[in-house]
Parts: C-alpha cells; sequence; structure tokens
C-alpha cells in the first residue's frame, strides 16, 4: 500500500512538471533575468508556479497563492505601449482539476465543458463574480496589458491569477503613471528589461473573505544592455494610498523582506544592480 501510495505521488509531481499550473517554472523560465526565479522566500504552501498560456504560448509567469486567491508576483518582459482591453476574462482550469487543459479559459466555457458548478470552479482560484460588486477597488494587473507585445500577449493578462483588488485611486493615478511614464522612461537604451511584479498580502478581504485585499503593490526591473545587466530598481506603493515610491532593488528587497518576516528576499540574480 505504502509503495503504491509512493508511485501515486511521484507520478503526479512528473505529470505537473510538464504542466502550466507545477512545481516549477520549467516551460516558462524566459520570462525571468538568466532564467532564475526569485528565491523561494516568498513561495508559500499554497502557493503554485502557472506558465502563463493562451493561444499555445506563453506569454508571462505567475506564482499564485490558492489560499488567498492572488497571484504573489507575475514576471515578463517588458515592452513599450498601449493596452487593449480583451473582452474577456479567464481562470486557470488546472487549478480546478489537474487533469484538465493547460490554457487559460473562460468561466463558461469550463462549465459548458465539464458541467462544473461555481463553487467548485472558484476553490483554488477567484472568479468574475468576486470582483462584481467592489467599491473603491478595482482589478489590477500585476502584468498589464500595456506592457506586453502583440494582441495575444496583451489579451493573456486578463486573466483573474494575474489580477488583484487594487485600490481605483491608486491603479488610475500613480501606480498608471508609474507603467506608462517612469517604466518608458527608465528602460531607455535597455536591450531587455525583466520585471517582477507583486502583491503583499493585506488584512482585508472582498467577496465575503474569498479574495485577499494586498497592503501594498511592488514592482522590480533588470535591465539588461547587450547581454549584461546595467542597472535596476524598484517600486512600492501602499494600496490604500496614491503615492508611488521609486526606490534601489536592493532596497525594495529588504522591504519586503522586512513584510514577509522570513528569509532575505532576492527578487533578481546577483548580477543585477542593487
Amino acid at each position: 500500500m505504502l509503495g503504491l501510495l509512493l508511485l501515486q505521488v511521484l507520478s503526479s509531481c512528473l505529470w505537473l512538471g510538464h504542466s502550466e499550473v507545477s512545481l516549477s517554472f520549467a516551460s516558462c523560465r524566459q520570462f525571468f533575468y538568466a532564467g532564475a526565479p526569485p528565491n523561494r522566500a516568498l513561495d508559500a504552501p499554497s502557493s503554485v508556479k502557472i506558465c502563463q498560456r493562451y493561444s499555445n504560448s506563453y506569454h508571462f509567469a505567475t506564482l499564485y497563492d490558492r489560499r488567498r486567491r492572488i497571484p504573489v508576483y507575475s514576471a515578463y518582459i517588458y515592452y513599450q505601449g498601449f493596452g487593449t482591453r480583451s473582452k474577456s476574462w479567464f481562470v486557470e482550469p488546472q487549478l480546478i482539476n489537474s487533469s484538465f487543459p493547460k490554457q487559460m479559459d473562460t468561466e463558461e466555457s469550463i462549465r459548458a465543458r465539464y458541467k462544473i458548478r461555481p463553487q467548485i470552479m472558484g476553490r483554488n482560484q477567484a472568479l468574475n463574480q468576486d470582483y462584481s460588486h467592489l467599491q473603491g477597488l478595482n482589478r489590477g494587473h500585476l502584468s498589464p496589458s500595456g506592457h506586453q507585445r502583440g494582441q495575444n500577449s496583451k489579451t493573456a493578462t486578463f486573466t483573474l491569477t494575474n489580477i488583484v483588488p487594487q485600490h481605483a485611486a491608486l491603479n488610475m493615478g500613480t501606480w498608471n503613471n508609474y507603467e506608462k511614464t517612469t517604466m518608458a522612461h527608465r528602460t531607455r537604451n535597455c536591450t531587455t528589461t525583466y520585471v517582477i511584479t507583486g502583491a503583499v498580502p493585506g488584512k482585508s478581504y472582498i467577496s465575503n473573505n474569498r479574495v485577499n485585499v494586498p497592503s501594498h503593490i511592488w514592482s522590480a526591473a533588470c535591465c539588461v544592455v547587450g547581454t549584461r545587466p546595467k542597472k535596476a530598481w524598484g517600486a512600492i506603493a501602499e494600496n490604500d494610498k496614491d503615492k508611488v515610491e521609486v526606490l534601489s532593488l536592493g532596497d525594495l528587497e529588504a522591504r519586503l523582506t522586512q513584510f514577509y518576516e522570513g528569509e532575505k528576499i532576492m527578487l533578481f540574480t546577483n548580477a543585477c544592480p542593487r
């Protein structure tokens, strides 16, 4: 009996390693500088790694907290441009059942195909209905559509595994200015800019305590010129205040380490300047 149980666990781990919701970012390490995700200081027992797949391609990577039903962070390569809104919002099928397809899909499509009740669909992730009666909050992208190249990549950002409840004033105010103006200015002359944007869990929830409201929104960037990192920086904002602080990568990591009260957080390898 014990041998059979171990075999089942091993088979599950091997399968997960080749799926979208996985034990590693093996299918989407290209979104991290040098293929190296942040160290495990941000991981939690309830978090899973998602290679965000849409239209048969990977577009960014997300560490997702199933208990709080918000992403811990999303990692992507920055491209300057304007966002294009998707007509649909997506969820992650493999957070419902590990045997389901590894490509994001709409709730309607999944419900029609598998005859699944919303209670089952939303057990490990947020659903559209969780964001239907927001007051002073809206859907805040961690990987924004305006930082993606090509329509499929922009559409892929409209998955609820990439969304947090963000205060509307911040999302439409100084954070929006950081995404559009500050990033465009700071990435000049960069060959490639790797970005990791995250959310610090807060003490309040929406939708009958289903979805956590972050206390802070943060972002880190590492600018590569040619093949070498030349500069890096961070940004952080209290979610209930319309003010963004731009700071060094090292200072951001130190701030996050204090928030999480664990081992030292490293978002990029030592090659990116602190």
